[in-house]
């Protein structure tokens, strides 16, 4: 869509407001809204400035005018707002040099883009992630001084069969027996039609919905592969229209990826695929189907897996869901049909246009810029140096003897240990300048002192638990 036709769709729809959108450093939507007649086609190109010190992991004060640049091509009308708005997704640029701006999640993820077709290796690379979130029915939540506790509630939940609900009508789903009951178990599937359909409204190519594994509202609804930015931007989307499709039902949506204890947690499993010339290059006949070129990027991946975790699983609560036993792909290794691995190669269709890598380890709470740029950018470093991936692990891992399963590599166990992982490794993020040294610097600065520390300091309402009376 080039910026008269956005002018002109704004006429047919009788839009009254603009809203530009960003994504922050660290991955959530921010926006400012500007009447219909303020935009121009000058608009497009001038851009519109804004105060950059203020958004999180951005400017300093003495340096914080910014613009912000709209795209057209992203232009899609508000479902939600009360009178007729449209949305578009913008660059963010200096306003002295027009030069656009490093730390930019969406200049990353378009800089990996060109940088994998100036390696020639590729044209395009498709993405697919599988987000997974919960939709509760009350959330509440508080640390300070005294007092630090969290309390969520589902009428789904395995907690509720003895609760007085006049009548309680059972059909409470059991702890890790959620994956596809039918309704009444499965009390969500009008709200997930209705993402569904709003999504597709929002012009994102739906694949399915589905309730997922744990009890208490963990749902998934997938989106067919895209290209890697525009798939960046459909996932700010996706987030958008799941969250307020539940408000609007008077529940809450959390892309948490450990909230409940002892069920599953929230993935954000991600397909990934190289095309060129619009033939795909990851079908051969090597292992589970995979050319040579799929198994060096897979290689690249478990290579470079901790460091890509600091990036992809980028919370405390991250690494409360990559632990055993609940599907959680803890081990660095890959599989054809093994979800146990951190990597499987889909087996569902022998078309070599299905052909593809599941990275099993990433979360929705990731910047999917950052986090999409970053597992393409090891699989380049992996096709360009012929990293070997090993042997498979077509075997239940978690049979294996603890011998045997000592041997194979384990993913951090904790945010500080992959923020230690990206400082030992991430030359293979700088290739290109597709990431930068203050990119890198500023992530694990701000990590560790605005994530990591604070949850140091705080007493865990666990530990009154374990030593109260100690």
């Amino acid at each position: 869509m080039k910026p008269r036709e956005v002018l002109a769709l704004c006429r047919e729809k009788e839009v009254k407001a603009v809203d530009l959108r960003f994504t922050d450093f660290l991955g959530a939507w921010q926006h400012f809204t500007i009447p219909v007649g303020k935009l121009e086609e000058d608009t497009f190109e001038d851009g519109l400035g804004f105060d950059g010190s203020s958004i999180r992991g951005w400017q300093a004060i003495n340096e914080s005018d910014m613009l912000l640049v709209p795209m057209p091509d992203t232009a899609v009308v508000d479902p939600f707002a009360e009178i007729p708005t449209l949305v578009m997704i913008c660059m963010i640029q200096d306003p002295i040099t027009r030069e656009d701006y490093s730390r930019d999640p969406r200049h990353i993820a378009r800089k990996a883009a060109n940088y994998l077709k100036g390696t020639g290796i590729a044209d395009t690379c498709f993405i697919g992630p599988e987000a997974e979130f919960f939709v509760f029915d009350d959330v509440r939540f508080d640390q300070n001084a005294h007092e630090g506790y969290y309390h969520l509630d589902s009428a789904e939940a395995e907690w509720n069969r003895g609760r007085k609900e006049s009548p309680n009508l059972g059909y409470k789903l059991r702890h890790k027996e959620g994956y596809f009951p039918c309704p009444p178990s499965d009390q969500l599937m009008d709200i997930r039609n209705e993402m569904m359909h709003t999504l597709i409204q929002c012009g994102i190519d739906v694949e399915a919905q589905h309730h997922e594994v744990a009890t208490a509202g963990q749902c998934e609804i997938d989106m067919r592969f895209q290209e890697i930015v525009r798939m960046a931007d459909q996932m700010c989307l996706y987030k958008y229209i799941v969250r307020n499709v539940a408000r609007r039902h008077g529940r809450t949506v959390t892309f948490m990826p450990k909230p409940l204890y002892g069920d599953n947690g929230s993935g954000m499993h991600t397909h990934i695929s190289l095309w060129k010339e619009g033939h795909p290059l990851f079908a051969g006949s090597g292992y589970a189907g995979l050319s040579e070129m799929a198994l060096h990027a897979l290689g690249g991946i478990l290579r470079h897996a901790p460091a890509l975790l600091a990036i992809t699983n980028p919370t405390t609560n991250s690494y409360k869901r990559l632990v055993p036993g609940y599907e959680a792909p803890v081990n660095l290794a890959y599989s054809q049909r093994n979800r146990s691995a951190s990597c499987r190669i889909p087996m569902y269709s022998a078309s070599p246009k299905t052909k593809r890598i599941e990275f099993r380890c990433p979360d929705p709470t990731c910047n999917p810029y950052l986090a999409f740029a970053a597992i393409l950018m090891a699989a380049i470093d992996g096709i360009q140096n012929k990293i070997n991936p090993g042997p498979p692990l077509d075997r239940d891992i978690y049979d294996m003897p603890p011998e045997e399963l000592a041997n194979v590599p384990k993913a951090p166990g904790s945010l500080d240990e992959a923020l230690e992982a990206l400082e030992r490794d991430h030359d293979f993020l700088l290739r290109g300048d597709v990431f930068t040294d203050d990119v890198i610097a500023t992530w694990i600065r701000w990590k560790r002192e605005r994530e990591i520390e604070p949850m140091r300091l705080r007493p865990h309402p666990y530990e009154f638990c374990l030593y109260y009376d100690a």
